[in-house]
């Protein structure tokens, strides 16, 4: 039997370190899991900015952060949201917002920065928490991770089993691909900047090709490849407390990500 295993990246197999920055009380908030703080007030909506942390930097801190993404022409994609938001209504609030600075994210990144920069970091981005209905960007956000203690091992005994392994993950693909490069990933089995509906695609793509297609996350952006995936695997190795529609998603709960080998092994015989 042909079988086959998507991971997403953040909170899967890399072990992050997340900062979120409350634009309007200038708070800084450590260990933040953004996809609940999104899921947690309708209309919130997580969006990934695809910008190098350094050209971020590197802009004056009294810059609106609106006015930054326009001039740099930076991309973005939406990780989740809380009820229906349209790529519209994001974009016009990116564009209008005249509360977040650069400052603002600045803060976000260097606090990630120091915080793991003596670690092998394999993957860094930022972001923000828009709010359509106050119509304005709310946070900012950073996030900075390296694998798990056990996540490469877990990928060449998977490999070893003759079950492909795949990435998809929001972030972006030269990220992606350092963190590939460790774990023993091809590259052409990763796909970067995968809103929760591109990466359900992937899914239902490598169904067509493996007979079980499993798909494991941590986070409610994961929920729809979760559905789509022929068995479903929440982690909870990053964090354990899980809105319940997401636990609700998952055919099987795991603490740590070598469990996915065990799972594995029980479909395939």
């Amino acid at each position: 039997m042909k079988a086959a295993i998507v991971f997403d990246s953040a909170g899967t197999l890399l072990r992050t370190y997340r900062i979120a920055r409350n634009v309007s009380e200038k708070n800084i908030v450590k260990g933040v899991e953004t996809t609940t703080l999104t899921c947690s007030e309708k209309g919130r909506a997580l969006i990934l900015l695809y910008a190098h942390s350094k050209s971020i930097i590197d802009a004056p801190e009294n810059e609106l952060l609106s006015s930054f993404l326009k001039s740099n022409k930076i991309h973005f994609g939406v990780a989740c949201s809380c009820g229906v938001v349209t790529m519209t209504e994001i974009s016009e609030i990116l564009d209008s917002d005249s509360t977040a600075t650069t400052g603002d994210l600045q803060a976000c990144i260097r606090k990630v920065w120091n915080s793991c920069k003596k670690l092998p970091v394999v993957a860094m981005s930022s972001g923000v928490i828009v709010n359509k209905n106050l119509k304005n960007i709310e946070y900012t956000i950073t996030s900075g991770g390296r694998p798990f203690s056990g996540a490469k091992k877990t990928i060449q005994t998977l490999q070893e089993m003759n079950i492909a392994t795949y990435v998809a993950s929001g972030d972006r693909t030269d990220k992606l691909l350092k963190m590939a490069d460790y774990l023993g990933i091809p590259h052409g089995n990763v796909h970067g900047i995968s809103t929760p509906s591109v990466k359900a695609q992937v899914v239902k793509d490598l169904k067509k090709e493996y007979d079980t297609v499993f798909m494991v996350g941590d986070g409610v952006n994961d929920i729809a490849a979760m559905k789509e995936a022929d068995v479903s695997v929440l982690t909870e190795q990053q964090n354990s407390r899980k809105p319940k529609v997401l636990v609700e998603s998952a055919d099987h709960i795991i603490k740590e990500v070598s469990e996915v080998i065990g799972i594995a092994e029980k479909y395939i015989k």
